[in-house]
């Protein structure tokens, strides 16, 4: 199997091409800070990624900037401080905030010459046009959880991918699933048959950060630490 076998990658945005893991970050400690509580990274974001998951499978057809708010309250509740209906909505509303990653833009660039680029995102369409303004590429399908009426790793999303592609007369062996989250996107790709790219941004880390360990043991086809790297190695198969 070679990347130049593939026509279409469909890529989870938050995680692989937008720095969620920071702009969460950045949102939540000074409201940490205002409650003299201390934590460290890792705690944060294990933290939310328990929240955030249990909230989407609750709440399958919320918008995400509705599970956001919900998040923000529960980790209020797990932390003992007060969550008011500001600083809810605040970070609600704080996905226009979260960077890209730096190596973001030229690679999808660079892959734009050789792939249809379509997202499928665990996102409200709102906050998904910010971040693809950031991106900086013109992306030829978005596909959100907003549109879909449910969350990553339910197989509804990536069986609706198929079909919108299907109707595009793209077979599902020409799609590359390229992600960074297990959980969220590998499992169920490859559960539905569809090959997968790891994006392991986190790889000189420890612990799984915003996403919640997999469910099980799983092999992507292809593995990255970064999209830089990834776009390079797309370059040298031609």
């Amino acid at each position: 199997m070679k990347l130049s076998d593939f026509q279409v990658l469909t890529f989870d945005c938050y995680g692989t091409l937008i720095d969620w893991e920071t702009g969460i970050l950045q949102e939540l400690r000074p409201w940490l800070s205002q409650n003299n509580i201390q934590l460290s990274d890792d705690v944060i974001l294990q933290a939310y990624a328990s929240s955030e998951s249990k909230i989407e499978t609750d709440y399958p057809d919320l918008p995400y900037t509705d599970i956001l708010y919900r998040v923000h309250q529960s980790l209020a509740k797990e932390w003992n401080i007060s969550s008011s209906d500001d600083q809810a909505t605040k970070f609600s509303l704080s996905v226009e905030n979260w960077p890209a990653f730096a190596d973001s833009l030229e690679a999808l660039q660079i892959l734009a010459r050789h792939y249809k680029l379509v997202i499928l995102s665990n996102i409200d369409n709102q906050s998904l046009q910010y971040s693809v303004a950031k991106l900086g590429v013109k992306f030829d399908y978005l596909f959100t959880a907003h549109d879909i009426g449910s969350y990553k790793p339910s197989q509804r999303n990536f069986q609706y991918l198929l079909d919108k592609l299907a109707a595009s007369n793209i077979p599902p062996n020409k799609i590359l699933h390229t992600a960074q989250s297990l959980f969220h996107d590998h499992v169920p790709a490859k559960a539905i048959g569809l090959a997968t790219c790891w994006i392991n941004r986190r790889h000189d880390k420890q612990g799984w950060g915003a996403t919640p360990q997999p469910s099980q043991d799983i092999k992507p086809d292809f593995q990255f630490n970064s999209m830089a790297a990834m776009a390079e190695a797309r370059q040298q198969t031609d």
